[in-house]
């Protein structure tokens, strides 16, 4: 698992880890945004009026209202990365991140026009009177060009895009999700992982299997109700930390282009830190330019256009209300700088030379400012002079004896570290463990104090307070209703992917293959399971983008006939 983790690591820097991939992203946003006039501020209020049925053209085919496929494509964006993923973001980049998922969003609501009115535009019929499109069909019939100086048929580009949707589903819209449903469950609830697993798993089944209309129906139901119980748990944590929302605010725009500054046990981020992850948890909370979300407005019965300009609200709702609430309450709340007890898990986990503290004085300033300074930049990833232990340490009945190591978790320095057996969390471990680069290679359990990351971080910080141990308790129910919807339309993007390239006989294998990833993510390492959705949510979104460009004239002129009209 560490070796493959590495290799996702290895990717993810290659793909939305580089400087190349934020850059097209958000570059096709911005063109987009100039090249049709600024449509996401242009269109706000008639996108309002279409989606409340005051001013619209349901007159075409379809399998749903334009509000169903707006719901249903917002419980397929509204999910793990508002509760789990802006944590995230905060954790590894710091309050500036926040920034970068707004600019992502801002310029992804132009994105996602686009890609749903195209999608919708040159969607099908199958031969069993479903609906179905999504940037797999523009593809297919929109482009007849040289795809990187290659006579390549359009239909080979579609074919593997809708490969790359496949896999996207499942280690993006499929595994975070319950595996973060699973953490929260136990954390809060004390329910096994895999009980947890299982038990949605056979719920997820039942209503994929009665596709869009299903799935429509549940996700136009739970999306209110998810939406009113963690509103209003999130208001009354701003009410009660009030004097906190100015000063963080202050951290999101102060540091945007200078990167995060250490405070408390954050070891602070750099400027291209912030950047990467706010770009990446921007663009896998709302999902413009991916080409999944024009998978579900395919089905509404509104004009190609307007359920385009319909689709603007999505990244708006997803992104600067829900993901900035969420912001505000983890900010505000002073949880993304405070040590918690945790298990530790080995891929968040290195063992250090030298001894490290990030400890201040009674003036303020750090015990080792320059060892601090070292280990900064060693979780940032930068150049420093910080070696990975190698060799073994001593334990005497759970207490790590050696003298002159760091344990590092979750990109802080670990308090109060206790070993114990794996079989039993109560038989405390004596003994000796090898460490090779920095990772334990003994199977035990290593418990103590550290940051705190994900869906695990937003429950602490709804726990602070007033709500006490009902907030945590809140945001698990809350992820429950947000992921698991997502889960439910993100097989819909998948199975539509598998009938275009294999036929409708290819869907219910897909489906229980879904279904299996599903229950066996619960129970997977949640850095794992990020880091895969890091890099197929890159994979699928970069033929989706190029293809957009290459239609951006016939996109022009729908615009300009929907504002005639």
């Amino acid at each position: 698992m560490e070796q493959f983790n590495n290799f996702l690591v290895l990717l993810d820097s290659n793909l939305s880890g580089s400087w190349w991939f934020p850059a097209l992203l958000i570059g096709t946003g911005i063109f987009f945004t100039i090249y049709l006039g600024f449509p996401q501020f242009k269109y706000f209020r008639s996108a309002l009026k279409i989606v409340s049925g005051k001013n619209t053209n349901s007159d075409t085919e379809g399998e749903t209202t334009g509000f169903q496929a707006l719901t249903t494509a917002m419980s397929g964006a509204v999910g793990t990365g508002n509760i789990g993923g802006v944590a995230l973001a905060i954790w590894t980049g710091g309050p500036a991140a926040i920034f970068w998922m707004w600019i992502t969003a801002i310029f992804g609501m132009t994105t996602k026009y686009v890609e749903v009115t195209l999608g919708h535009k040159y969607r099908t019929k199958l031969s069993d009177g479903s609906i179905s499109g999504g940037p797999m069909y523009y593809i297919e019939q929109g482009l007849n060009v040289k795809w990187l100086g290659v006579n390549l048929p359009a239909k080979s580009i579609a074919v593997l895009f809708a490969f790359f949707m496949m896999i996207t589903a499942i280690g993006s819209g499929n595994m975070p999700q319950i595996n973060n449903i699973a953490l929260v469950m136990n954390t809060e609830f004390s329910v096994p992982k895999l009980f947890t697993g299982l038990f949605l798993g056979v719920l997820l089944w039942i209503i994929i299997i009665g596709g869009i209309k299903r799935i429509a129906s549940v996700a136009s139901k739970i999306i209110p109700i998810m939406g009113l119980i963690y509103f209003g748990g999130a208001l009354i944590i701003l009410v009660e930390n009030y004097q906190n929302v100015i000063p963080s605010f202050n951290a999101i725009f102060s540091q945007v282009f200078t990167g995060s500054a250490a405070v408390g046990g954050f070891l602070g981020a750099s400027f291209a830190m912030s950047l990467k992850y706010g770009v990446a948890r921007g663009l896998y909370s709302n999902e413009a330019g991916q080409g999944s979300s024009p998978i579900a407005h395919a089905s509404s019965k509104n004009k190609s256009i307007d359920q385009g300009v319909v689709s603007i609200l999505e990244p708006f709702i997803d992104t600067i209300v829900v993901c900035s609430v969420t912001a505000l309450v983890i900010l505000s709340s002073g949880v993304w700088t405070q040590k918690f007890d945790t298990t530790f898990s080995k891929t968040d986990m290195v063992i250090l030379e030298g001894v490290y503290s990030d400890e201040k004085n009674i003036e303020g300033m750090y015990i080792y400012p320059d060892d601090i300074f070292q280990l900064t930049n060693y979780v940032q990833s930068i150049d420093s002079n910080v070696k990975e232990f190698n060799g073994t340490i001593n334990v005497e009945d759970g207490q790590i004896k050696n003298k002159n190591i760091t344990v590092l978790h979750s990109r802080s320095i670990a308090e109060n570290v206790q070993v114990s057996m794996n079989d039993n969390l109560d038989n405390l471990y004596s003994g000796s463990l090898n460490v090779a680069n920095g990772k334990v290679t003994d199977q035990v359990t290593i418990k103590g104090k550290s940051l705190v990351s994900s869906a695990e971080l937003t429950a602490k910080a709804f726990s602070q307070g007033i709500l006490g141990q009902y907030g945590g308790k809140l945001v698990a129910i809350a992820l429950l209703l947000f992921a698991f919807s997502t889960s439910i339309t993100w097989c819909y993007y998948g199975d539509r992917s598998t009938a275009y390239i294999f036929g409708e006989k290819g869907v219910i294998w897909y489906r229980n293959f879904y279904v299996l990833c599903f229950i066996l993510a619960a129970v997977i390492d949640t850095t794992v399971v990020w880091n895969i959705a890091y890099v197929v949510v890159a994979l699928v979104s970069i033929p989706n983008l190029i293809a957009m460009f290459f239609l951006r004239k016939e996109m022009k002129l729908l615009s300009d006939e929907f504002e005639v009209r």
